[in-house]
């Protein structure tokens, strides 16, 4: 009897404890890094970006010597990203919108497509950690 119970006892606490136990490390701010590549006007753009809690912020260098931070928010589903995004660019250029997508190449590779109105059309290129 003494054995029966000490057995259903810890198969309970097992159970529970697998119940109760914490996950995957997914919900540690871990940023997304990538680069891209663009055009507008026959100038070569590009810029680095970094995602964190379906937010992020992209450094980009465009036309002209212009020099602007995109604010970007993304909406997550199982495979693709889109975002949207605002930015401020020096040189005279202003307020740029952008969008675009990321979809997840591999489990640590990500590729995407994007549009900013003072950079143009880019691709990228970023991992996971």
């Amino acid at each position: 009897m003494k054995t029966a119970f000490i057995v259903k006892t810890l198969i309970t606490s097992f159970s529970l404890l697998a119940l109760v136990a914490p996950g995957r490390a997914s919900a540690q701010i871990i940023p997304q890094p990538w680069v891209s590549v663009g055009s507008k006007d026959g100038d070569i753009t590009y810029s680095v970006g970094a995602r964190a809690l379906n937010f992020g912020a992209e450094l980009g260098f465009g036309p002209d010597g212009s020099t602007g931070v995109d604010v970007l928010k993304f909406i997550s589903l199982p495979v693709i990203s889109p975002y949207v995004g605002v930015g401020l660019y020096s040189e005279d250029k202003g307020v740029a919108v952008s969008g675009g997508v990321q979809v997840g190449a591999t489990d640590n590779v990500f590729v995407g497509a994007g549009y900013n109105s003072i950079r143009g059309f880019n691709g990228q290129l970023g991992v996971r950690f």
